[in-house]
């Protein structure tokens, strides 16, 4: 009798406990043992008025694992945040947080989990992403939809599928993505990065995902939190990688923050509304005015995004305690950091210093959609003697696109236009303190489709991924790229179509070479030679590089290590051309034979090199 009266009042305040937990919600929802940084700042948020708001709060925890160091109140009594301290000797296990005033009645125990960290075969997940890597952009909700039973979710603002609506959801997701690691990991990608995948609770676009409603929760309608453990775990059996993106600059007005305000100092507010000027410069030019910089960073995205102040403390502990709890939970080895530039750049480091004190092998690089190499250098880790100096490791190359790849292989040669465009941007690397971890690419969810820049084009695509994969730097392909998908960016919801294939009944099916036209089969087999030839190669991986001034048309590199040379020449011309290893000495000196690498023919270096129109030849020097 005795045990049974200890099991039911066991029962009776493990529901108790329960109960409390659903009237008040706590932020993070969990943490770890082990950490490096110890100290931890809890959110608690309730919609219940009452019960926040009593007099005289004190606080206090069920365990030494768990020190209380300060209660923090707000303005708004629906909210409460403690500082604790978790000891370096606290173990695995499920703790109680206790906080109350003067009468019992008042006071509410809410549980908080501290978990074992995650490691496989006895080492931490977390790979980092790099310069070996083939990072694979995709869009969930476009690439595949691999769970209907996900498509309609009750209670979400923004339940209907579409597919005819560029700008309304389309029914991809998780399992999706999933569903085609195979096709990936044959194609030679090694990294996928996705969209985010944060819920979005928004009534309308809310597709794209970039406007967060739920920090803690991944989205239902891409199959929530167990479908992204399911990927990421699946993603790193195969030895592949993921990225996750961050939103830190804003969040949606269906957020709670945002919709329940703890005081109103978390976000930037104006007396009427005030968008950002989107003019990077001002935030590193001598002459800029106050109110210019301010309406850069603090103005804000869009209307529908509410501009965080990341100088709010708290806010500043939230976002950052997410990106960590993120890391760990789902053991992400790269962040891409949205809209970069328009975050306090301050807290920047601070985040990004948190990240990497914690996790030294992940990468993080940020969007940086600037126009100017000294603009983009800002941003990262940079030579130059000013006083601001970024840490981030790395930035998406915009300046190799806009002003490099892009004009290459759009405009005539000239003294500074077509591949001396790119050739130019390229001697600018010295602003950089390693510019082998900024991120280059073709195109992406915002911008026109590659393909239908370069004028449907095959050879101009080819040349261009023959580049992607061979020039310094990360590469990063955006989705559908290899099999032709096509569309300029007016508006964005153009190029950010459905991956033929990914659904049930679609009259097409990319992901099959049967699927595929012969153009389309071309290119895929193209990028997979090159993209596998890479994984193994360590002078593209991790080797040097060394370029020639360009010559009617023809731009010449070598990447090379101790153990490799891999000679690539762009000849951008409507012409063949013929060229011979001696212009290239340097580099070409002990080497007798080339293996053309998408070929595998193998000629001897003594003759010509003849490389066709419009076309990039990558070959490995053989002694």
């Amino acid at each position: 009798m005795r045990n049974f009266i200890i099991a039911c009042l066991a029962v009776l305040l493990f529901s108790e406990l329960h109960a409390q937990q659903k009237e008040i919600e706590v932020y993070p929802t969990h943490w770890w043992t082990g950490m490096k940084n110890r100290s931890l700042q809890l959110l608690f948020h309730s919609n219940d008025d009452r019960i926040l708001s009593v007099d005289k709060l004190v606080a206090k925890s069920s365990s030494p694992a768990i020190v209380i160091k300060k209660i923090n109140r707000f303005t708004n009594r629906r909210y409460l945040a403690i500082d604790v301290e978790i000891a370096a000797n606290a173990k695995p296990g499920l703790y109680q947080i206790s906080f109350g005033g003067v009468a019992l009645s008042e006071w509410r125990h809410i549980p908080f989990e501290l978990k074992a960290r995650s490691k496989e075969n006895g080492k931490t997940r977390i790979q980092g992403v790099t310069a070996a890597d083939l990072i694979y952009l995709i869009m969930p909700d476009r690439f595949s939809n691999g769970d209907p039973s996900n498509d309609h979710i009750a209670g979400m603002k923004d339940s209907v599928i579409k597919r005819d609506d560029i700008f309304a959801r389309h029914g991809g997701d998780l399992t999706g993505v999933e569903n085609h690691l195979d096709y990936l990991h044959d194609l030679g990608v090694t990294a996928v990065w996705l969209n985010p995948v944060i819920e979005n609770d928004m009534a309308t676009r809310s597709e794209h995902g970039y406007a967060f409603t739920d920090h803690y929760t991944i989205d239902r309608r891409l199959g929530g939190n167990n479908a992204y453990h399911s990927l990421v775990n699946a993603l790193h059996k195969r030895g592949m990688k993921i990225i996750q993106d961050a939103v830190y600059n804003h969040i949606g007005t269906e957020h709670f923050l945002y919709k329940d305000l703890p005081d109103s100092t978390w976000f930037h507010f104006w007396p009427t509304y005030t968008n950002t000027t989107y003019k990077d410069q001002v935030l590193m030019d001598p002459y800029a005015s106050a109110i210019d910089k301010k309406k850069m960073s603090d103005g804000w995205f869009v209307p529908a995004m509410p501009d965080v102040n990341q100088n709010n403390p708290f806010f500043a502990s939230f976002l950052i305690q997410h990106a960590i709890w993120s890391t760990e939970e789902y053991g992400l080895d790269g962040w891409r950091i949205d809209t970069y530039a328009y975050n306090d750049l301050a807290f920047m480091n601070r985040c990004n210093k948190a990240l990497l004190d914690e996790y030294p092998q992940l990468h993080i690089f940020g969007e940086t959609w600037v126009h100017g190499i000294v603009n983009q250098a800002y941003f990262t880790r940079n030579n130059f003697n000013i006083s601001y100096k970024s840490n981030l490791p790395g930035v998406t190359d915009f300046q190799l696109n806009l002003y490099g790849i892009a004009p290459a292989l759009t405009q005539a040669f000239g003294w500074t236009e077509g591949v001396n465009r790119l050739y130019l941007t390229a001697t600018n690397d010295f602003v950089y303190q390693d510019p082998m971890k900024n991120v280059i690419f073709l195109d992406n969810h915002d911008m026109s489709r590659f393909f239908s820049i370069v004028g449907e084009d095959t050879a101009k695509l080819k040349t261009a991924l023959a580049w992607l994969l061979t020039f310094r730097g990360i590469p990063q392909l955006y989705y559908g790229t290899e099999v032709l998908l096509k569309n300029f960016s007016n508006p964005d919801g153009k190029v950010r179509q459905d991956f033929p294939g990914g659904w049930k009944g679609d009259s097409l099916n990319k992901f099959e070479a049967s699927g595929r036209t012969a153009a389309e089969n071309d290119v895929f087999n193209y990028v997979r030679t090159l993209a596998n030839f890479r994984k193994q190669s360590s002078a593209i991986k991790s080797g040097k590089m060394m370029q020639y001034v360009p010559e009617d048309g023809v731009y010449v590199y070598f990447r090379y290590d101790d153990k490799q040379t891999v000679l690539c020449i762009m000849n951008t011309s409507d012409k063949a051309i013929e060229t011979t290893a001696a212009k290239f000495a340097e580099r070409t000196n002990g080497f007798s034979r080339l293996k053309n690498v998408a070929t595998g023919t193998v000629t001897n270096l003594a003759g010509t090199i003849a490389v066709p129109a419009k076309s990039m030849l990558v070959a490995e020097l053989v002694r």
